[in-house]
C-alpha cells in the first residue's frame, strides 16, 4: 500500500507533463520574445556625489520640487547610468548644514563631461539655485 501511495502522485505528475510540447519551432502568436541588450559593466565607474543644504526660507514643497527635478534627470540624460539619493541620517553632526545627498553614476569622464553642460542639467540648475544655501560636489572612481 505504501508503494502505491508514492506511485500515484508520480503518475499524476508524469501524465500532466507528458503532453507539454518542447518543440520551440512551433509559432505561437501569444509568445513574445523580449529583446534584451545588455551593456557590459565597466571595470570602474565614476561616482558624482552632490550634497545640498537648503535655505531656511525654502519650504518642504520647494525642497520636494528640487528632489523631483533631480530624480528626473536620468530619464533626460542618457549618460547617467545610475542615480540614488537620500537625506542625512548621520548621528555625528558633521554634515555642516548639508542635508540631501545625490549620487550619479557615469561610465566615463566623457559621460560626466557631457552631463555638466547638458540643457536638462542647466534647467535643473535654475530650479535648485534659488533654494541652495550650500552645495558640495565630489567625484571619484570606484569598482562596481
Amino acid at each position: 500500500m505504501k508503494k502505491l501511495f508514492y506511485f500515484v502522485p508520480l503518475l499524476v505528475i508524469w501524465s500532466c507533463t507528458a503532453n507539454i510540447s518542447t518543440d520551440t519551432n512551433t509559432p505561437d502568436s501569444t509568445q513574445v520574445t523580449p529583446l534584451i541588450v545588455e551593456t557590459p559593466m565597466p571595470d570602474s565607474v565614476l561616482r558624482h556625489v552632490v550634497l545640498f543644504g537648503f535655505k531656511e526660507t525654502s519650504s518642504p514643497e520647494d525642497v520636494q520640487k528640487v528632489i523631483d527635478a533631480f530624480k528626473a534627470l536620468p530619464s533626460k540624460i542618457s549618460e547617467i547610468k545610475g542615480f540614488e539619493w537620500g537625506t542625512n541620517s548621520s548621528p555625528e553632526g558633521l554634515n555642516q548644514g548639508l542635508t540631501h545627498a545625490f549620487t550619479l553614476t557615469f561610465h566615463s569622464d566623457a559621460d560626466r563631461d557631457a552631463y555638466l553642460p547638458h540643457p536638462a542639467h542647466k534647467e535643473f540648475g535654475g530650479i535648485v539655485g534659488p533654494h541652495l544655501d550650500k552645495v558640495t560636489v565630489v567625484d571619484y572612481w570606484t569598482k562596481p
